[in-house]
């Protein structure tokens, strides 16, 4: 475990957006029971978002519902909350933009003091990262949220914004399905100013599972269809990665959604790295313990995986075309 913003979490969290925002609608006793099984195997470190889902049916909203039924469960949490976007994904974290998203999401959860660490969810290009942070340093001040996390930010802006507010977290896809933080700095970034990592889609939104076999197994309405990574065209050059890593899970005696998982936490233990929490999401109680369990990879696993990256290498962008442009380079 390690300890954030004065709280023990566990080396895994837990992310929460395929809970709301999804094809098909779950129950919130089916929630509710994917929350206390992710509780219950110690990755309490939540990332949800005030965007995933309807208004009536979100992150923040299902989050109040749960703290109602289990009030005890309040203080076991550590979350990060992803706003600032409006209506068809586009980024707004200019200080009215920040003022009315925190307050929404304070509203949506039900009081202040509950949402641990809040960021935009991508930089707006619009507002100097400097104008955003003094923004949200106002509304620690007020009691609305505790902290001040990134999300899918340049090693530059990172710097930027560390010499205006102190940075809880920052957020950003890493797995062996993509390594660009490894490659851009911004793990490096975080390390030289001890921020904390998290790690979202450690699973290649599922990819890195194995079971998702050709784009006919993803759901009618799941945002993967729009994905270039998952298009029929690029899909069996893809899957030979997932087959490579099926293998090396094969051998290590775990599932490959565990040894992509481990292998995140595997890059936090190397000299250099600042510490990295991967924050896979599941929609069942039995997916989320599977996803719980913490194996140690030796060297040659990991020498393993390199080798797989000099022989494989991804086809197609991590998002479609307005998914990218979002993107801080």
């Amino acid at each position: 475990m390690v300890t954030i913003q004065g709280k023990k979490v566990g080396n895994i969290g837990f992310g929460l957006m395929g809970l709301t925002w999804r094809a098909s609608k779950l129950s919130d006793e089916e929630i509710f029971a994917v929350i206390k099984a992710a509780l219950d195997a110690g990755c309490n470190y939540f990332n949800g978002g005030e965007f995933y889902g309807p208004p009536d049916h979100n992150s923040l909203t299902v989050l109040k519902r749960y703290y109602d039924k289990y009030p005890e469960d309040v203080d076991k949490i550590l979350l990060n909350v992803k706003g600032c976007m409006l209506p068809g994904l586009l980024a707004d974290s200019s200080p009215e933009g920040v003022r009315a998203s925190i307050e929404n999401s304070v509203r949506l959860i039900g009081g202040k003091g509950r949402i641990d660490q809040f960021e935009a969810a991508r930089k707006d290009p619009k507002v100097d990262i400097e104008v955003t942070m003094k923004a949200m340093g106002e509304h620690i001040q007020a009691g609305d949220i505790r902290g001040i996390a990134l999300s899918e930010v340049s090693a530059q802006t990172i710097r930027r914004a560390a010499k205006v507010a102190k940075i809880t977290a920052v957020e950003v896809e890493l797995s062996i399905w993509n390594t660009e933080p490894l490659e851009n700095g911004v793990l490096e970034a975080c390390a030289e100013l001890d921020i904390p990592v998290l790690a979202y889609s450690p699973l290649g939104k599922g990819f890195l599972t194995g079971q998702v076999k050709s784009f006919d197994d993803i759901p009618e309405g799941d945002f993967r269809r729009m994905l270039p990574r998952f298009q029929p065209e690029v899909f069996e050059t893809n899957l030979r990665l997932v087959r490579k890593v099926e293998e090396l899970a094969a051998r290590r005696g775990c599932t490959p959604a565990q040894f992509a998982i481990n292998w995140v936490l595997a890059l936090s233990r190397r000299p250099g790295m600042p510490t990295i929490i991967p924050i896979p999401g599941a929609s069942l109680p039995e997916r989320v313990r599977e996803n719980a369990v913490e194996r140690e990879l030796t060297e040659e696993d990991m020498a393993d995986v390199e080798r797989i990256f000099k022989e494989f290498a991804p086809v197609g962008d991590r998002y479609h075309k307005h998914g990218m442009e979002l993107l801080d380079k």
